[in-house]
């Protein structure tokens, strides 16, 4: 997960695109390796870290982080620290990062409908 240089042409022309087009930024905020599979998670309700990691044992505690921190930022996933000892901390989806449900479940119904397509043709 690098960044961009904010002086590269590359990073000029996606600022453009998403400026330009809603549907692109949308999926900037949310088109990443991981952070789809840990909305669908929690679309269900809080969950710890832990327990995110369980559903996706083959993502890095690094990358899970870096993933929950960037949703967090962009104001899609709010993460809540309680004062207990040991430390306990639960993510769950903001108020409009919630609003992401029928769109997850429309995505859902498109890709059964894709892999089913995919399937007849090289059957």
């Amino acid at each position: 997960m690098s960044k961009i240089k904010e002086t590269s042409t590359n990073y000029e022309n996606r600022q453009n695109l998403n400026a330009e087009c809603p549907e692109t930024y949308a999926v900037s905020l949310i088109g990443g390796q991981w952070t789809l599979a840990i909305c669908c998670y929690l679309i269900n309700g809080k969950l710890r870290f832990g327990e995110l990691k369980q559903h996706l044992p083959n993502i890095t505690e690094r990358v899970l982080t870096l993933q929950l921190r960037k949703l967090e930022a962009n104001q899609l996933v709010k993460r809540t620290v309680y004062a207990e000892v040991p430390p306990r901390v639960e993510y769950e989806l903001t108020e409009i990062g919630l609003e992401l449900k029928p769109i997850l479940k429309q995505l859902e119904v498109w890709g059964e409908k894709h892999k089913q397509i995919i399937q007849e043709e090289t059957s």
